[in-house]
Parts: C-alpha cells; structure tokens; sequence
C-alpha cells in the first residue's frame, strides 16, 4: 500500500498511535477479506462487501494522514 510513501509510513508507525491503529486494523481487514473470499472463514457476500468499504475508508483515511505529513 503506497509505495511512494514506504520511509514516512515506517516514521509514522513508530510515532503516531492514530497512524498506527489505523495502519493496523486495514491490514487486519485485508487478511479477513482474503480468509473470506477463500472460504477458510465463513461469510456471504455482503459480509465481504462491508469489509470491503471500511478497508477502503481506512485507506482513505491514511492517504489523507500521509499527503498531510509529507507537505510539512
């Protein structure tokens, strides 16, 4: 996830607690997702889509942290 930015995420998980839980449950979505779609865990099809929109709204929520963090 955003390549471009691979030095400043690795600042913010050492410095920022909101980066950090954010970073954190978008990587445990992904890996929800991943078990569902590949029927090791359970779940229909609307399950998967509402991961699917809060995985988005997380990444989201980081681009926007770090657009901020690389302008200062």
């Amino acid at each position: 996830m955003f390549p471009e930015y691979r030095e400043l995420i690795t600042d913010l998980k050492s410095r920022d607690p909101h980066f950090i839980r954010l970073f954190h449950r978008h990587n445990e979505l992904d890996q929800e997702i991943r078990n569902m779609e590949l029927g090791v865990t359970p779940a229909g099809d609307m399950a998967i889509e509402q991961l699917k929109k809060e995985k988005l709204h997380l990444k989201d929520q980081i681009y926007v942290i770090l657009r901020k963090a690389s302008a200062v």
